[in-house]
C-alpha cells in the first residue's frame, strides 16, 4: 500500500505522486543600475513569475518570466484517462484536462476520436466517477475540496449538468460499487479527525450505505464495519451479496462476504488457521458459483484464482505467470477475462477462459504499458489505458473477436516537442550492502550529450509503491533538453518484485532501503557516463522520507534534496496522521504506542539527524494533507534552517498531498529548476 488510502489492485493505480513537476534549466542576469547606483537593481514586477495568492513562499528567489516562458511547452502534456462505460451505448466517461484548465475534469467521449464534451468544471479535480448502471441518465462523482480528501458524492444529470450531492459533510465517502438490477449505489463512509465523535481517534467505524442517488431519503446503512481498511471489491450478479477486501497490511488482507438485505457478514478467506497472505475479490462468475480474486498466497506474486463458494475452494489460473497480476475485467457474455500483469514495471494484457482457467491468444495492444483494461458492461469491447514514454496516457478499444484495435483519443504535444524522439527507458541493476540486486529505470539523455551527465534520483512513494515504464511529463526537459540522467529505483520494499522483497523494509529494517540508495551512489561513480559529484535525490510522499534520509546518511555524496509532502519525523506523522489511516501505517512503519518501538522510530527520523543535511534543501507541501499533515514538513524546514543550511519552502494553501492545481504545479516545476540551477548544474 502507497501513504494513501488503500486501493485494490483490481483498480488502475493513480499516478500519485511518481510524477513530479518536471523542470527547464534559464536564469536570467540582474541588470545593474547606471553608473551612480550602489546596488543592484530588483527585477521588475513584469520581469518575474509572482506566486498565486494561495503559494506561502520561503527561501525562493524570484523566478525569472523568461525562465517560465522558456519552459511552459513542457507543461502542457495532457493525455486521457479512462472513468467509466456507459451501460448501453459505445460512449464512456473519460478524465481530462482541457488547455487553459487548471484541473483534471471529466469528459464525455461519444465515438473514437470525437471531441471530449466536458461535464465537469470545478476547481478542484473530479477524476472518479460511474454512470447510473440501468440506462446511464446521469452518473455518480467524487469530490473533495482543496486536498482534503474527505470526498462527497454528487450526481449529476447529464441532460441538464445539474448536479446534486447526497452524501453527509464532514467525513470521507467512497463510491463502492452500483447493484446490478436496480440504480442503487453502495457507498463508503468513515468519520474525519474533526468530526469524530467526542473527538476520538483511537476507534474508527465505516459504514456502508445503500441509496438511490437520486432519492436521498432512501439511504439505508447496511454493514458498520471496525478499522478503515474495508472497501468492496465486488457485487454478485442478482444483488444479494458483496465480497469485500478488508485491508490490514500490504501483505496481508481478508475477504468476507456481506449479506446486502441482513447485513450480516462473514469471513470466507484465509480460512481459520491458514497462513497471512493478501486476498482482494474483483468481479463475480456470471453463473454466481463464486468470484475471482487475486491472491498470493501460493507463492511470491499475486495470481488471479477463482474462489467456489460451494466447499470454499481456489482454484489458481495465472500460476504459469511470475509476476503480479494488478487487475481484471470479465466480459459481457462472461466467457473472457482480460487480465493485466505487471512485467518488471511494464503492464501486459493477457486473455484466459473464464470457465476453463485455460490462457488464450491475446491480441496486440497498442504499444505501451497497459494500466487500464476494463470490458462494455453488454458490447464486446475492452477499453484500454495506454501508456508510453512517447505519449501521455491515451484510451484505445481492442474487439476479442476481429482482433482489431481503434484510437479513442489522441495525445497532446505542445509546439516545440516531440515525444516521438524521446529515448527507450531501460532497466539497469546494482547489488546492494547484503549482495541483492536492485533496479531501477532509466531515461538516459540524449547522445548529443557527451561526457559524464548529472544524476536526478528519483524515489517513489508509498513504501509499496513501484517505478513503472511510461510517460514521465515534465521531467522530460531534464532529460531531452539538459542532459540530466534520471533514475527511479525500485529499492527493497517496493511492490512487483514478490512478497518477500516487498517485506524487507518492514519495522526495524527501515534503513535497509536507504542503503539501497547508498549502493546506488556507488553504481553510479563507476559508470562512465554518470557524474557522482553531481547527484540530486527527490522524492514525494514516502519517497519524500527517502530522500530526507539520503540527505542525512549521505550528505556529502549528493548536490542536494528535494522533499515532497514526505515523513521527516516517523512518531509525529502516526500521531497526526488521520486516523482512518493510522492503524493500516502502524503495521508499516511499527507502534509508536510501544516505547522500545517509539525510541526506534525517532531514532531514523530524519527530524532526529537534521544537523547532518548538509546541503541545500527544497521543501514543498499542501497545507490541507489529511496522510502526511503540513507539520511534518515545516518541523524539518525550521530544524535543518536553524542548521545554516539553505532551505526552500513551497506551501500551497489549496493543496493536501501534492499538487493537483496546473498554476501551483507550474511555479513549483519554475522554483525546481532555479534550485537544480543553484545545486545540480552549476
Amino acid at each position: 500500500m502507497r501513504d494513501a488510502a488503500p486501493t485494490r489492485p483490481a483498480t488502475v493505480r493513480p499516478a500519485g505522486l511518481r510524477r513530479l513537476a518536471r523542470v527547464a534549466l534559464v536564469l536570467t542576469a540582474v541588470a545593474l543600475a547606471g553608473c551612480a547606483a550602489r546596488e543592484p537593481a530588483k527585477p521588475g514586477r513584469n520581469d518575474v513569475v509572482a506566486p498565486n495568492p494561495n503559494l506561502h513562499v520561503e527561501g525562493i528567489p524570484p523566478i525569472p518570466r523568461s525562465l517560465a516562458e522558456s519552459v511552459a511547452r513542457y507543461t502542457e502534456f495532457r493525455g486521457h484517462g479512462f472513468v467509466d462505460w456507459h451501460p448501453t451505448r459505445r460512449e464512456m466517461l473519460v478524465a481530462h484536462r482541457k488547455a487553459g484548465a487548471s484541473t483534471v475534469q471529466l469528459f464525455r467521449l461519444a465515438a473514437p476520436g470525437a471531441e471530449p464534451e466536458p461535464l465537469t468544471d470545478f476547481a478542484d479535480p473530479v477524476r472518479r466517477a460511474r454512470y447510473e448502471p440501468i440506462e446511464g441518465r446521469y452518473a455518480v462523482f467524487e469530490r473533495s475540496s482543496g486536498g482534503d480528501e474527505a470526498a462527497q458524492l454528487y450526481a449529476l444529470d447529464l441532460a441538464t449538468r445539474a448536479v446534486t450531492g447526497f452524501t453527509e459533510p464532514g467525513q470521507r465517502h467512497a463510491i463502492e460499487a452500483w447493484l446490478h438490477r436496480s440504480p442503487r449505489l453502495v457507498y463508503s463512509s468513515v468519520p474525519l479527525d474533526r468530526t469524530a465523535a467526542g473527538g476520538r481517534r483511537d476507534a474508527v467505524t465505516q459504514t456502508l450505505t445503500l441509496v438511490d442517488p437520486l432519492a436521498p431519503e432512501t439511504r439505508r446503512r447496511i454493514a458498520e464495519l471496525p478499522g478503515g481498511g474495508w472497501d468492496v471489491g465486488a457485487v454478485s450478479w442478482d444483488d444479494r451479496h458483496a465480497a469485500l477486501t478488508r485491508y490490514v497490511s500490504a501483505g496481508e488482507s481478508e475477504v468476507w462476504l456481506l449479506d446486502l438485505a441482513s447485513g450480516e457478514r462473514r469471513q470466507v478467506l484465509p480460512a481459520p488457521g491458514s497462513p497471512k497472505a493478501t486476498h482482494f475479490p474483483t468481479v463475480w462468475k456470471r453463473d454466481g458459483t463464486g468470484f475471482y480474486v487475486i491472491s498470493d498466497r501460493t507463492g511470491e506474486f499475486r495470481q488471479l484464482m477463482f474462489y467456489a463458494l460451494a466447499g470454499g475452494r481456489l482454484t489458481p489460473i495465472t500460476h504459469a505467470i511470475p509476476w503480479d497480476v494488478e487487475g481484471v475485467s470479465l466480459s459481457a457474455d462472461g466467457r473472457l477475462l482480460a487480465v493485466r500483469v505487471n512485467v518488471e514495471g511494464r503492464q501486459e494484457l493477457r486473455f484466459f477462459d473464464a470457465d476453463s482457467f485455460h490462457e488464450l491468444p491475446t491480441p496486440a495492444a497498442p504499444p505501451g504499458s497497459v494500466r487500464g483494461a476494463v470490458f462494455h458492461p453488454r458490447l464486446p469491447l475492452l477499453a484500454l489505458t495506454i501508456d508510453s514514454n512517447r505519449a501521455p496516457s491515451q484510451i484505445a478499444t481492442l474487439d476479442p473477436a476481429s482482433t482489431a484495435s481503434v484510437a479513442w483519443t489522441r495525445p497532446y504535444a505542445p509546439p516545440g516537442v516531440d515525444p516521438a524522439t524521446f529515448g527507450e527507458q531501460r532497466i539497469v541493476r546494482w547489488k546492494s550492502f547484503d549482495g541483492r540486486e536492485i533496479s531501477a529505470i532509466l531515461d538516459a539523455p540524449p547522445a548529443r550529450f557527451g561526457g559524464r551527465r548529472p544524476v536526478l534520483i528519483d524515489i517513489h512513494g508509498g513504501p509499496e509503491g513501484q517505478a513503472e515504464f511510461g510517460f514521465i511529463g515534465r521531467y522530460n526537459h531534464f532529460v531531452e533538453e539538459l542532459g540530466i540522467a534520471l533514475i527511479r529505483p525500485n529499492v527493497r520494499g517496493s511492490s512487483g518484485f514478490g512478497k518477500t522483497f516487498m517485506s524487507l523494509d518492514d519495522g526495524r529494517r527501515r534503513e535497509d532501503s536507504v542503503k539501497d540508495i547508498g549502493a546506488l551512489l556507488d553504481w553510479i561513480a563507476t559508470q562512465p557516463n554518470l557524474n557522482a559529484q553531481r547527484v540530486l535525490v527527490s522524492g514525494g510522499s514516502y519517497g519524500g522520507y527517502m530522500s530526507l534520509a539520503v540527505a542525512t546518511h549521505y550528505p556529502e555524496r549528493i548536490a542536494g534534496a528535494i522533499d515532497v509532502v514526505g515523513i521527516s519525523n516517523f512518531v509525529s506523522f502516526l500521531e497526526n496522521t488521520e486516523s482512518y489511516r493510522r492503524d493500516l501505517r502502524r503495521v508499516e512503519y511499527g507502534d509508536e504506542r510501544d516505547p522500545a518501538m517509539r525510541e526506534f522510530l525517532l531514532s531514523i527520523s530524519p527530524l532526529t539527524h537534521a544537523t547532518r543535511i548538509t546541503k541545500p534543501l527544497f521543501v514543498v507541501q499542501g497545507r490541507n494533507d489529511p496522510r502526511v499533515p503540513v507539520g511534518e514538513a515545516e518541523q524539518i524546514v525550521a530544524r535543518v534552517r536553524a542548521n545554516g543550511t539553505p532551505v526552500w519552502y513551497l506551501r500551497a494553501e489549496n493543496e493536501g498531498h501534492g499538487f493537483a492545481r496546473k498554476e501551483n504545479a507550474d511555479f513549483q516545476f519554475q522554483a525546481m529548476l532555479m534550485f537544480m540551477q543553484q545545486t545540480l548544474l552549476k
